[in-house]
């Protein structure tokens, strides 16, 4: 890049003061969320990503130099490119799980079968006597914020998740999506997304790992530089 192109140190000094800006409103919506998936700490946290990632550009273009910032599904989906002023959203959402306990979800289900059936004087109709008839139920009778919430109640354990936020310039027509609700998304009209992944956390505890080690063949280096014996830590 010639040097007529780089940006100035002014402008990389803006860019650092935007992330830290954005640091703290992403703080301070963590701090007032409503629950996992607020909205106001989705916009906080892609503002965030979107801040960085000019910062690291800037700083890279100016004094090709880096940042340690790393944000997940950040280059994932392409520039937003949908209505400047949205009249309709649509959230897709989409949690995994893992049938962990068979007979607890069974059992969960038969318990809200039973409770249902007793309720209105008849006898139950076992169709909590499968893993697809139990799921039926408890979808049926929970939130799926609260079965997200009370997952290891039913059996399950989590998967990976992630939830869109789509923007429109109008509310689709009843029922004109529902055969196929989750086809034909443009990921320009997506305004935000939040992931979660256990390969984000095995990440973390990888880089956290290879510090360690780093750090101990130091000490080792330095034991063997001094002509002293390391330490046996079994004695």
């Amino acid at each position: 890049m010639s040097d007529a192109a780089q940006p100035t140190a002014a402008e990389v000094r803006a860019a650092a003061e935007a992330v830290k800006t954005a640091l703290d409103r992403h703080l301070a919506a963590v701090e007032r969320r409503s629950g996992d998936d607020d909205p106001a700490v989705l916009e906080a946290f892609n503002q965030l990503a979107a801040a960085a990632e000019a910062y690291d550009e800037l700083l890279y273009d100016r004094y090709d130099e880096v940042t340690p910032f790393e944000i997940p599904g950040a280059e994932e989906l392409p520039p937003y490119a949908g209505p400047e002023e949205p009249h309709a959203i649509s959230v897709l959402i989409r949690r995994d799980y893992a049938v962990a306990e068979p007979q607890r979800l069974l059992a969960q289900a038969q318990r809200v079968e039973a409770a249902e059936y007793s309720a209105a004087g008849g006898l139950a109709e076992d169709a909590a006597g499968t893993v697809p008839g139990a799921l039926g139920i408890l979808f049926g009778e929970f939130e799926p914020d609260e079965i997200a919430s009370r997952h290891k109640e039913f059996g399950l354990e989590e998967g990976d998740s992630t939830l869109w936020v789509t923007a429109a310039d109008e509310t689709p027509e009843a029922g004109e999506w529902l055969e196929t609700p989750f086809e034909h998304v443009d990921p320009q009209q997506v305004v935000c997304r939040f992931d979660v992944s256990a390969v984000f956390d095995e990440d973390e505890e990888d880089d956290e790992d290879a510090d360690e080690d780093e750090e101990l063949e130091y000490v080792e280096d330095e034991v063997e530089d001094e002509g002293l014996e390391p330490l046996d830590t079994e004695k």
